[in-house]
């Protein structure tokens, strides 16, 4: 059986592929990856949210082409593809918090919805672009908040802004993906659109607000308690580079057999990590070695959903992916990488250890 490593080297050295979005969380570990496999990376994005991202610790705009622009600009965007000719496109661009999208509602739509259309239809108009995935997120299902998980035919919708955004964005990619880049019609267009669903993701370099990672180390560097407003909440925890590794599993799967791998794919974690926020933060304070968290008085706030959780089983067998770490060493992982950071010690060093580290423990089965 082939190694991960030489599966996706096999697929991606040498090949010229456009992340958007890469000077964000998930964004920068992609490319880290990605040039780790030997790929020809230009990425597209806004600025990095922080000078601590773990785009700038790690120094992977010198790794690559590294533009700005913003998805809402289509014309910009679209010289991008002119320009650089990317066979292959990770669109990870995207206005990703929860509680951001009822304060920006408008710029939660123009950025999620308006962004996917303005990147499929640059991808359409290019002769290059030959593969496409899309990352959206497990909120965009209408969530019930049953106690299985939603599988990939399950309806989309979602209650606020951003995980509706995220269920338009699939509506999007399921329109093109009928009306131009259909797989019984590939021969005439030749190329292949996915959309990938992950749970909520955990590593290190991510400094957003509100999430509550970030949030347990920002409270734990200034010696404060870590305030969390919902420790009842259930969710599907995972390492960054579980579901990476799905999407680059199936980028190379889709790159062999586009049409058989075309379509929508869920990357969560096994059940025994879909836990509580209270388990995650107490995980975190074990790791961290000190510290306290409580609950914070708030008569009122927005609504989000109490229990989420993934089918991942098209994945497993159709893919041949499989998730391998738990939520405990998720977070082992996670609060290692901010120690490190704590430590000036060089973070792209220690992503590419990471990365590796997984890579030998990816076990991918045939088909």
């Amino acid at each position: 059986m082939e190694s991960a490593a030489d599966i996706l080297t096999g697929a991606y050295a040498g090949r010229r592929v456009l992340v958007t979005g890469h000077t964000g969380f998930k964004g920068s570990w992609l490319s880290i990856w990605l040039k780790l496999l030997g790929a020809e990376i230009i990425g597209y994005a806004l600025d990095p949210y922080t000078p601590k991202d773990n785009f700038v610790l790690s120094e992977v705009g010198k790794q690559i082409t590294d533009l700005r622009g913003d998805v809402r600009d289509y014309e910009t965007l679209s010289r991008v593809f002119k320009t650089h000719k990317p066979d292959m496109v990770f669109h990870l661009a995207a206005q990703a918090i929860v509680r951001l999208g009822y304060e920006s509602p408008k710029e939660t739509y123009d950025v999620n919805v308006g962004g996917t259309v303005n990147l499929l239809e640059a991808c359409r108009q290019s002769q290059s672009v030959k593969t496409m995935v899309n990352i959206t997120s497990d909120k965009c299902y209408e969530n019930k908040e049953w106690a299985w998980g939603y599988r990939e035919n399950d309806p989309v919708g979602g209650y606020d802004p951003y995980s509706s955004s995220k269920g338009c964005s699939e509506l999007v990619t399921s329109a093109y993906r009928n009306s131009f880049f259909n797989i019984e019609r590939f021969s005439t267009h030749g190329k292949a659109l996915a959309s990938v669903r992950a749970g909520n993701v955990i590593g290190g370099g991510d400094w957003a607000k509100d999430r509550i990672v970030p949030d347990c180390i920002r409270a734990l560097e200034a010696g404060e308690a870590i305030y969390v407003r919902n420790p009842h909440a259930v969710r599907p925890w995972q390492f960054v580079l579980e579901p990476l590794g799905g999407y680059l599993l199936l980028g190379a799967r889709m790159a062999r057999d586009p049409q058989r791998y075309a379509g929508a794919w869920n990357f969560g974690p096994e059940a025994s990590s879909v836990v509580s926020v209270r388990e995650i933060v107490e995980l975190v304070l074990e790791n961290w070695g000190s510290g306290t968290w409580e609950t914070p008085e708030v008569h009122s706030h927005p609504h989000e959903a109490g229990l989420l959780a993934l089918d991942i089983n098209k994945a497993r067998y159709h893919l041949g992916w499989r998730p391998e770490w738990t939520a405990d060493r998720a977070v082992k992982e996670t609060v290692a990488w901010y120690r490190q950071y704590a430590k000036g010690s060089s973070m792209h060093r220690f992503c590419v250890i990471q990365i590796q580290r997984y890579m030998e423990a990816m076990r991918i089965s045939d088909p």
